[in-house]
């Protein structure tokens, strides 16, 4: 079953999505999103908005480790020595999908949604990290549930974050 357009709009996420793209689009920044186990919902969050081209540069998929390093430069001493769920690891991924895009922000989900634990983390653990020209967090949550409710955790408290940090 879908949702309507009414629905859509009604949503918690859709109202955070356009409330970070209003706050973008009033500085006229630009956003990209690096996404591992939200696997692209979060960048979808933000284009459900009409008008999101005016501020999303784009989103990247980066569910392997291998894509985190090879295509983000999250450090591969890093990568092997913690794993994807890890603060700077985050950190790293938000910063360089910013410079790979040209945007002037970069949000990043890096996590484990489940069903087993993950580079020693358990399920539920989610690092998100927010870089701007004038500031950065990096924020750990703990989400309970099965793997699509983290996911969706996952996605809002990005967005909550990206309005924080704006």
């Amino acid at each position: 079953m879908t949702a309507d357009a009414g629905e859509l709009h009604a949503s918690p996420t859709y109202e955070a999505a356009a409330q970070v793209l209003a706050a973008l689009v009033r500085r006229g920044w630009t956003i990209a999103v690096a996404e591992s186990l939200t696997g692209g919902l979060a960048t979808s969050a933000l284009v459900d908005v009409p008008g999101a081209s005016a501020a999303v540069r784009g989103g990247v998929v980066a569910y392997s480790t291998e894509v985190k390093r090879d295509a983000l430069g999250v450090d591969a001493g890093l990568l092997d020595a913690v794993g994807a769920v890890d603060v700077t690891v985050a950190w790293q991924m938000a910063d360089g999908v910013r410079r790979m895009l040209g945007a002037d922000v970069g949000v990043s989900t890096t996590g484990v949604a489940g069903p087993e634990p993950q580079d020693g983390q358990p399920v539920g653990t989610v690092w998100i990290a927010v870089v701007t020209p004038s500031g950065e967090s990096t924020t750990l949550h703990v989400f309970a549930g099965d793997r699509p409710a983290i996911r969706r955790q996952a996605v809002a408290a990005a967005l909550a974050e990206t309005i924080r940090q704006l």
